[in-house]
């Protein structure tokens, strides 16, 4: 991989794995619009463990007392803590089931500009319209079953490229009258064991791959993590002072910019 290319792509993805961009959409488009070569399944799994990496060194705090809460919890111990412990274990279910179901149709079918042009779009606007609708009257340890389902299930539809996984998830819990950080943070947190998940999977495709670039590989993974720490620092410390209009006029641009390349593709 062309080196330029390489610390491209790995920017692309700790940037954009946590912003309400779409990291997918970001790392498709370099494909489409410039003609990049694919980056190879080995640097997919690099970049994602960087990312997995920088939100669990981010959050370790939270998911060692998420865990041991969990845990006692098991053994009768209930707690506002194992109860958040619970509902990010099933708001991850959807989107596995989904994964699993609908995968080949979302890599082969769903992949296109025109579709992440309208998702972008489509999202953005719903993203747009949550945050200047907010309440923002209830904290994460305030959230329930229900809650769980709901934001489970808008995070399964991120599978199709442009949505923004954390993008949907943060426009469920503000519509749900999350506040504004407790949102962003269950949306993080939750992005642990789908990171993981997918990470997983394509480890194990990388059996049949051909050999990789390690050298590429470790790098890729060394700026994805750097980046997508500071991207989680920077995006929490500035939440409650730009909201999601920022990243909503983003979305907007961007759509609007892909529908032009695919009208002019499609002439």
């Amino acid at each position: 991989m062309d080196f330029l290319h390489l610390v491209i792509l790995a920017l692309l993805q700790g940037l954009t794995e946590f912003l309400p961009i779409s990291s997918s959409a970001h790392l498709i488009l370099p494909s489409q619009l410039l003609g990049w070569a694919d980056q190879g399944l080995a640097f997919d799994v690099g970049v994602h463990v960087g990312t997995l990496l920088a939100v669990m060194v981010y959050f370790r705090t939270d998911l060692v007392q998420l865990l041991v809460a969990w845990c006692r919890g098991l053994t009768g111990q209930s707690s506002a803590e194992s109860r958040l412990a619970w509902w990010i274990i099933i708001a991850t279910l959807p989107a596995v089931l989904a994964g699993v179901t609908f995968n080949h149709l979302i890599e082969t079918e769903l992949r296109s500009i025109l579709v992440i042009a309208a998702t972008t779009l489509i999202f953005g606007a719903l993203l747009g319209v949550a945050d200047w609708c907010r309440t923002e009257r209830r904290a994460m340890e305030q959230l329930t079953l229900k809650d769980a389902c709901i934001i489970g299930l808008a995070q399964a539809v991120a599978l199709i490229p442009g949505t923004s996984r954390s993008g949907i998830t943060i426009t469920a819990g503000l519509l749900l009258g999350l506040k504004r950080q407790a949102a962003a943070r269950f949306s993080f947190l939750l992005s642990v064991p789908v990171i993981l998940g997918a990470g997983l999977l394509k480890t194990l495709d990388l059996v049949q791959a051909p050999e990789p670039q390690w050298s590429a590989v470790l790098m890729g993974t060394v700026i994805a993590g750097l980046s997508a720490y500071a991207c989680i620092h920077l995006f929490l410390s500035w939440l409650d002072r730009i909201g999601m209009q920022p990243f909503v006029i983003y979305r907007m641009v961007l759509g609007m910019v892909l529908l032009v390349v695919w009208m002019g593709m499609a002439a």
